[in-house]
């Protein structure tokens, strides 16, 4: 399967070669998520909240369960917002994301937290993103992908010269770039066949990866003076 063409033909872009993209996901431990303009295309209601796609959904559980074929173990997944989004708070809870982190402008405080608490480096951490906030997180993520968007060149231009991402997505953001990225990674890590084979079945493998993944109870944290502080927003749902 010729992974580099088949996403190349839907407009995706390589920033690393396909080869170094793959070598750099056998020492991913962790996925982070931005979520304003990467599950969504970043409108928001008059509350503040936005909404997500079931397929982004989707890919971020067959990425996840494929770490899972391989490791044996749970990836730690983790979404990082500069805003306060229910929808957003909602969603981790629902998948079982480990850490929710909002209200955080310099997100590189949120990462480090992150990586201390669960002990990761920078290096083992993919992280999906879209604009100007992401890029200190973008300098020192071990993969990078950028969601696409036509209304920002010079911004994807600045991310092309400096070398912050990876791989930039065909699909706009609002458009499905989160489940591109994600069957993208399966495909270079090579067991995307087996994912879906299994994950079809509903068996036993996957019903154990499901139990593992059910048992993570979500974290939240803010940004509160000069400290990361755990504060559950969901009793507001």
């Amino acid at each position: 399967m010729n992974i580099e063409k088949i996403f190349t033909d839907i407009g995706g872009t390589f920033l690393s070669s396909p080869a170094e993209i793959a070598s750099k996901l056998k020492g991913i431990k962790a996925f982070v998520f931005d979520w304003d303009g990467v599950f969504n295309n970043g409108e928001k209601e008059g509350a503040g909240s936005s909404t997500f796609s079931e397929v982004d959904s989707m890919g971020t559980n067959l990425l996840r369960f494929s770490y899972w074929l391989q490791n044996k173990s749970l990836p730690t997944c983790a979404i990082i917002s500069g805003e306060k989004n229910q929808t957003a708070f909602w969603f981790c809870t629902r998948e079982h994301y480990h850490v929710s982190y909002f209200k955080v402008a310099h997100k590189i405080e949120a990462l480090d937290h992150f990586c201390n608490h669960h002990s990761l480096k920078h290096e083992e951490v993919a992280y999906f993103f879209d604009d100007i906030l992401d890029l200190s997180i973008a300098q020192v993520a071990g993969v990078r992908i950028l969601i696409n968007r036509k209304a920002n060149p010079l911004f994807k231009n600045y991310v092309q010269q400096n070398k912050l991402a990876d791989y930039i997505t065909g699909a706009e953001s609002g458009n499905f770039p989160v489940r591109e990225a994600c069957e993208m990674m399966m495909g270079l890590t090579g067991n995307y066949e087996e994912v879906l084979s299994k994950r079809s079945a509903y068996g036993h493998v996957y019903k154990e990866y499901v139990e593992a993944r059910n048992k993570v109870e979500t974290s939240f944290f803010t940004k509160d003076g000069k400290s990361m502080t755990e504060k559950n927003p969901t009793n507001n749902l």
